[in-house]
């Protein structure tokens, strides 16, 4: 039998090889013209299997969407005080942008960025994933700083807008046949300068923690 801790690994190997298989065939033939069946199928495994990971053919685009949710909320919780939200997310957004160098080049137009400029479909669904990020890390500001609710809405907006830039310019830039090395040499810098005056406008004094 296997162990719980095998078990878990061959979960997280299956749920790769579905991922990578997706948006290796939504790069070669978009979104709209991909079916589930079309996927399980490539992967070798069952529709049912894929469905037991992704309940739907939109999950297969947005699969690290909760995982980096839950990241930044992290982040910005677990903060120093004196840290502002901004600066406490930068190094992990900046890490995002530089990741963009580590996707094997036959996926790379099969993720977000690029599929959310060639279909309304997926363009909708980035906008959906950003609001998503923007309310989780609202909610967590909101727990950290004494800032009005609506103060903390308009900063989880901000916050999330820089993904939303993220995903606009990979996207722009894919079209434009730049490589996802000029892409990210691009896109770093003004994610930085981004970030930076994100940081000047959300730094301010957090209460002092309870005795």
């Amino acid at each position: 039998m296997s162990s719980p801790g095998l078990r878990e690994r061959k979960k997280a190997r299956t749920r790769r090889l579905i991922a990578d298989t997706a948006a290796r065939l939504f790069a070669e033939h978009g979104y709209e013209h991909v079916s589930v069946s079309d996927v399980a199928r490539e992967a070798e495994v069952a529709e049912q299997t894929v469905y037991n990971y992704f309940g739907t053919k939109e999950q297969l685009v947005t699969d690290r969407e909760e995982q980096i949710r839950q990241r930044l909320c992290d982040l910005v919780r677990d903060r120093p005080a004196g840290t502002s939200p901004a600066a406490a997310i930068r190094a992990f957004v900046l890490d995002s942008v530089a990741g963009i160098r580590r996707i094997p080049p036959e996926l790379w137009r099969g993720e977000l960025g690029h599929l959310a400029a060639i279909s309304p479909a997926v363009h909708r669904l980035a906008l959906e994933l950003t609001d998503r990020q923007a309310e989780a890390i609202a909610e967590a500001i909101a727990d950290t700083t004494t800032v009005p609710p609506e103060i903390a809405k308009l900063q989880g907006i901000a916050l999330a807008g820089v993904f939303r830039v993220i995903i606009g310019e990979a996207g722009r830039r894919t079209l434009e046949g730049q490589s996802q090395e000029a892409i990210a040499d691009g896109l770093y810098p003004i994610i930085e300068n981004i970030l930076d005056e994100l940081d000047h406008w959300l730094t301010a004094p957090r209460p002092p923690a309870s005795p």
